[in-house]
């Protein structure tokens, strides 16, 4: 007598449970992420379709909201993948309740309510204070390189710019030329009037190419212009100066550098797919990307806020990340750690004006380098970073900053390696700064998920 199987019947009628409740498991993310959605208030979001009565009833916003966070805790953002998962994945059509919304619909949502869904993490960070997972008593603040739904290979600098037009002007001119020749020969063989008006093909890629290059050319020459007006423009090597140490500190922005007479710089760049995206320096080499910058509670690695900008250099996060911190959390926090690039005079002063114990290494350390400690009482004439230096050097002003890196770094790869999330689907700072927010909502919300299947 063979082996016996378990039964299996591919074909049978009823393949799963008769309720949904019996088709994943009680502690499940999808069952979880029900009950959030429910306690978050999206009256903004239902104010719309009070507005907008034309139509077909559409698919309901707390459906719409259960999909998208869902795929942002588990790495699903196409809104083509969403549909197709609502078909093919248990969970997805258990928060679908049976409904498969369009590709379009998903993307439609996310468009419309972009700026209501960004403001949904300041809800879901209070849930996660409720259940005691922010203790704000060491956050710490990093950064890292984005890559943007664009080519670096598709950026160009002004210099090649104007290159390039004067010689797809002169391209052009010998196409029309070409072009006109062409149709005296036609008109004298077929006759005048007779068809073959339509533009050579290599004519209509080169105008084309035209058009975008002086619209790319002229918004450069803007940009340009905005930051010398304002009083903001950068050297012709980039490097720009700290935003003031206020109470509302704004979010840096890269500017075009421009030289004396206010035209952008020989090398300052413009993506033609993504314009405000900026090329950005990585360990593994050079992105076309944003700065995405968190601040990390020690508790339970919640992240209490978060940003992104087209800066490349990390130290003007340093204010505005810590004013969002006190701004989310309405608590100062006790320490705030972060690396060597983000230190600077004006940073350690920002620190002291909100009242707090700043660790902000002064520059790289080889791995197990022995540090003296520091002895004696500090000598009054130390500059800012050797005072922070001696802090550092002292076996507590280590032993704080020694966790920095367990606190921060692991969620960039929860987010980066464990969800795939590594680039971005949106374009433009608003749209690309919505969805950042979407995925720090998506970590948090896992946080606050494996807390309750722990408790």
């Amino acid at each position: 007598m063979g082996k016996t199987f378990r039964p299996y019947e591919p074909r049978q009628v009823q393949l799963l449970p008769a309720s949904p409740h019996d088709w994943l498991p009680e502690d499940h993310l999808a069952y979880f992420l029900l009950d959030v959605v429910e306690q978050l208030d999206l009256r903004p979001i239902f104010a719309h379709y009070d507005r907008e009565l034309r139509g077909y009833p559409p698919h309901h916003p707390r459906m719409m909201v259960a999909l998208l966070l869902y795929g942002y805790c588990t790495g699903v953002r196409s809104s083509r993948q969403i549909e197709r998962r609502t078909h093919e994945d248990v969970a997805f059509r258990v928060l679908a309740a049976g409904e498969h919304p369009d590709h379009s619909c998903v993307s439609e949502f996310r468009r419309i309510h972009l700026r209501q869904l960004e403001a949904l993490f300041v809800q879901v960070l209070r849930l996660c204070q409720k259940a005691g997972l922010v203790k704000l008593g060491h956050v710490a603040v990093d950064g890292t390189k984005m890559k943007a739904n664009a080519s670096k290979h598709k950026a160009m600098s002004y210099q090649r710019m104007k290159d390039e037009q004067v010689r797809l002007r002169q391209l052009v001119r010998e196409l029309l030329e070409q072009a006109e020749q062409a149709d005296q020969q036609e008109d004298a063989r077929y006759g005048v009037g007779k068809r073959g008006d339509e533009l050579p093909e290599a004519l209509r890629r080169a105008k084309s190419r035209l058009e975008r290059l002086r619209k790319a050319k002229a918004e450069l020459e803007a940009e340009a212009a905005r930051a010398r007006a304002s009083g903001t423009d950068n050297e012709p090597d980039g490097k720009s100066s700290c935003a003031p140490a206020d109470r509302d500190s704004p979010l840096p922005s890269h500017q075009v550098p421009s030289c004396s007479d206010g035209t952008p710089a020989p090398k300052a760049q413009r993506n033609f797919t993504d314009p405000e995206s900026r090329i950005m320096k990585t360990n593994d080499g050079f992105v076309q990307g944003y700065n995405a910058q968190i601040a990390v509670d020690a508790e339970h690695q919640v992240i209490v806020a978060h940003a992104l900008t087209n800066q490349p250099p990390d130290p003007e996060h340093f204010a505005p990340m810590l004013d969002r911190v006190v701004r989310a959390c309405r608590q100062t926090p006790q320490r705030v750690s972060a690396d060597s690039g983000y230190v600077s005079a004006h940073n350690v002063a920002v620190a002291q004006q909100r009242g707090v114990d700043a660790y902000i290494a002064t520059g790289r350390t080889k791995r197990r380098e022995p540090t003296a400690a520091p002895r004696g009482r500090p000598s009054a004439n130390l500059t800012v970073r050797q005072r922070m230096a001696r802090k550092l050097a002292s076996r507590r002003g280590a032993g704080v900053y020694a966790r920095r890196k367990a606190i921060v770094e692991p969620v960039f790869g929860q987010i980066k390696q464990a969800r795939g999330l590594r680039s971005l689907l949106l374009r433009g700072i608003p749209k690309a700064r919505a969805e950042w927010a979407l995925i720090c909502i998506g970590h948090n919300l896992l946080k606050l998920h494996t807390a309750r299947r722990a408790a």
